[in-house]
């Protein structure tokens, strides 16, 4: 049975640029090449404002998602930088979200 992709990809127009860090080290305990996916994605961004003691400070997050999956070879995205309008950010997590049948229906990529 084919599932439908929840996200479709003609609402994907956002370049984005995603280095994934793969947890653990090769055999010479150097760690490992990061997988690079370049291409188009649904990107929302949100920002919060978090009140400290000293002074107020905004927090711009957002979410990048991506139809099917972007690293096949990795079990799990835990880390990474990600690369969209010309502003660098960090992977805080990331989610792959799976088809009953076991398969990726989307990947989605939370960043600050």
């Amino acid at each position: 049975m084919k599932y439908p992709c929840l996200i479709d990809k003609r609402f994907c127009k956002t370049e984005i640029h995603v280095e994934i860090e793969p947890e653990g080290l090769d055999v010479y305990g150097r760690p490992l090449t990061p997988v690079v996916y370049d291409g188009k994605c649904n990107y929302q961004d949100k920002a919060k404002t978090i009140l400290t003691a000293e002074k107020k400070l905004i927090e711009v997050t957002g979410t990048a998602l991506f139809p099917g999956d972007i690293a096949p070879d990795l079990p799990v995205i835990s880390g990474g930088m990600v690369t969209i309008f010309g502003v660098e950010r960090r992977i805080v997590q990331g989610t792959k979200a799976r088809n009953p049948d076991g398969t990726v229906n989307y990947t989605g990529l939370e960043l600050i």
